[in-house]
């Protein structure tokens, strides 16, 4: 039996060759241990240095890392791909080559990244590859023939790949591809695992802070449509509740008076007590999670009904049969259609307006509201808050707006709304 205080002495070589070669091995052990301590030191310093250069930019920040492992590792070039967050997709961020960082807004982007695409496919299919470093070399069988012909033609003599691993989950990888050279691959190697480590680091700090800034314009927006509702409630709903109180008042207590007098007196109730509702309608909007229930079919015939109240134009409804998009798309189509009729009420001077919606290719809506009348001159097609607004509300769902007009030749404001719709839009005819 050994003693604790007994050290063991390791058993050298008799012969002086095999001595010589095995201090010759230990020295090389040493001082491979000893550069890779130094790279993963000086990975973190890089680090450090970078968060102090550019606290709040990660673009910056993985620009300054791709561009030292390209100069620092005499190589070529530097690419990062990073996953989606449910990890379905893996899509390149960024590459630094040629002396220069191109991103998505480079304006070479797509003759730089489409040639990389079958990469991006290999690195999410390698399942090796998604937790530890993967080396290329040469004519590698496991990489596609594209990038192996890229390769070929961009002399490259292989290609590193470390991914960005976080507690077990990845968030992406850096792939560095370098030509001959002398430096030696494997410190090359250790290298780009001692700054993806950093990388990673960087990648998850900068996703948590941009989750928190989400999260605080959230509130900020919650809070202000909740004052807005509140506002909105004490203030105009309060007011037309109690306008609708003196009118049904005086509708009681009023004696004989001419037809034209009573005829304007219950315009008046119907005018406070639609816009009541609409006050209303307003809150709900407001407030998440809180709907009409009314379907757009509905609300269309309910705004034509109060819009001829107040005119002698002809207001025709022509509506198919329409899907439910959901309360907030409905209740901006609503209002869109809402403030197109205004319009042509109050100011085309028409002798007939139509109001028309159909379903596009059974999910989506096109809405249109037209007059024959005036038509808007010119310079004053987007002008006014009603057209801003109608504006602003499209831009919200997502949905195109085209007005098209010309004077003496009526109005026809356009709605369509799809699950990808393009972007608002004003046409005027010539």
């Amino acid at each position: 039996m050994r003693h604790e205080s007994e050290i063991e002495v390791p058993i050298l070589p008799s012969d002086a060759t095999e001595l010589r070669d095995a201090l010759i091995r230990e020295m090389d052990e040493r001082r491979h241990a000893e550069c890779l301590a130094k790279v993963h030191t000086d990975a973190v310093q890089l680090a450090l240095d970078l968060l102090a250069r550019e606290p709040d930019s990660v673009e910056s920040f993985f620009g300054m890392f791709t561009k030292t492992l390209v100069e620092e590792c005499d190589s070529t070039s530097c690419d990062v791909w990073l996953l989606d967050e449910d990890q379905h997709r893996v899509d390149l961020w960024m590459t630094y080559q040629r002396g220069a960082l191109h991103t998505r807004g480079s304006p070479d982007w797509d003759a730089l990244a489409s040639p990389r695409e079958s990469m991006g496919t290999h690195l999410f299919a390698h399942i090796a590859g998604w937790k530890g470093s993967v080396v290329y070399e040469g004519d590698d069988r496991r990489l596609p023939a594209p990038i192996r012909d890229q390769i070929r033609r961009a002399g490259i003599d292989v290609v590193q790949t470390a991914p960005l691993l976080l507690g077990g989950r990845n968030l992406g990888w850096i792939v560095l591809s370098a030509g001959p050279t002398a430096e030696c691959p494997e410190w090359r190697l250790a290298m780009l695992e001692g700054i993806a480590r950093q990388a990673t680091f960087v990648l998850h700090v900068s996703r948590l802070a941009e989750r928190g800034r989400q999260e605080e314009r959230r509130k900020a927006t919650l809070e202000e449509r909740n004052r807005l509702a509140r506002d909105i409630h004490d203030n105009l709903a309060q007011g037309f509740a109690a306008i609708l109180m003196q009118l049904q008042a005086a509708r009681r207590e009023i004696g004989a008076v001419p037809d034209s007098v009573t005829a304007s007196l219950e315009n008046a109730i119907v005018l406070a007590r639609t816009h009541l509702t609409e006050a209303r309608r307003s809150v709900c909007t407001l407030r998440p999670n809180v709907g009409s229930g009314e379907d757009v079919a509905s609300a269309l015939q309910r705004l034509a009904d109060l819009g001829q109240r107040t005119t002698d134009v002809p207001i025709e409804v022509v509506v198919d049969e329409l899907p439910r998009l959901g309360d907030g798309v409905e209740r901006e189509i609503v209002a869109i259609a809402q403030e197109a009729l205004t319009n042509a009420v109050r100011h085309a001077g028409a002798r007939r307006i139509t109001i028309r919606a159909s379903t596009v290719e059974s999910v989506g809506l096109r809405l249109s509201v037209g007059d024959d009348g005036r038509g808007i001159a010119r310079g004053r097609q987007s002008s006014g808050f009603g057209m801003t607004s109608m504006h602003e509300r499209a831009e919200r769902i997502g949905a195109s707006l085209t007005i098209v007009t010309a004077p003496r030749s009526g109005t026809e404001v356009v709605l369509a709304w799809e699950p990808s719709s393009l972007p608002t839009q004003v046409h005027v005819a010539g």
